[in-house]
């Protein structure tokens, strides 16, 4: 599998040394709702984006897990031809919130170039990763935060942010 580089390695250690002043402010936006909160997230995840090539880290689909709705699991299964009993029983476990999440990771459809086997087809939680271009992002700052320590990028666009 592609390896990450030693930049966006540099960047989640970054990260993880601020993690706890980042987690701070981030829950103060939470509770203060700034209107131009939106813009700032928007406008630094296009910046971030333009440049950045996902499949040179694939860190979340090494790492993590996406929650994997009904028809998530629907459609990927329809994919990889198998009956939905199957996928579940194979490659998914109920988390602590009775959510469907990856037994293991990596995800088992992340191929050895970084690409996903099923990528038309895979989770709404994929598709929308790694949320920093969303509306209301006050209402997802604990997620935020987290992903600082997943995605280069996300943690990228926080410091732009916290530090402009």
């Amino acid at each position: 599998m592609g390896e990450i580089s030693k930049q966006d390695i540099e960047i989640l250690s970054l990260a993880k040394t601020n993690f706890k002043v980042n987690v701070q402010q981030l829950k103060k936006w939470n509770k203060q709702k700034p209107k131009d909160l939106d813009l700032r997230f928007h406008q630094a995840h296009q910046k971030e984006f333009a440049s950045r090539d996902c499949l040179k880290c694939a860190n979340c689909c090494k790492t993590t897990s996406p929650i994997f709705r009904q028809p998530d699991i629907r459609r990927m299964a329809k994919a990889l031809r198998l009956k939905e009993s199957q996928l579940v029983a194979q490659y998914l476990r109920q988390d602590e919130d009775g959510d469907y999440v990856l037994k293991t990771s990596p995800c088992f459809n992340l191929r050895s170039d970084n690409t996903c086997a099923v990528y038309d087809d895979r989770p709404l939680a994929c598709r929308e990763y790694p949320h920093t271009d969303r509306k209301h992002m006050y209402q997802i700052m604990d997620l935020t935060a987290q992903n600082t320590l997943i995605c280069p990028a996300v943690a990228s666009i926080v410091e732009k942010i916290l530090h402009s």
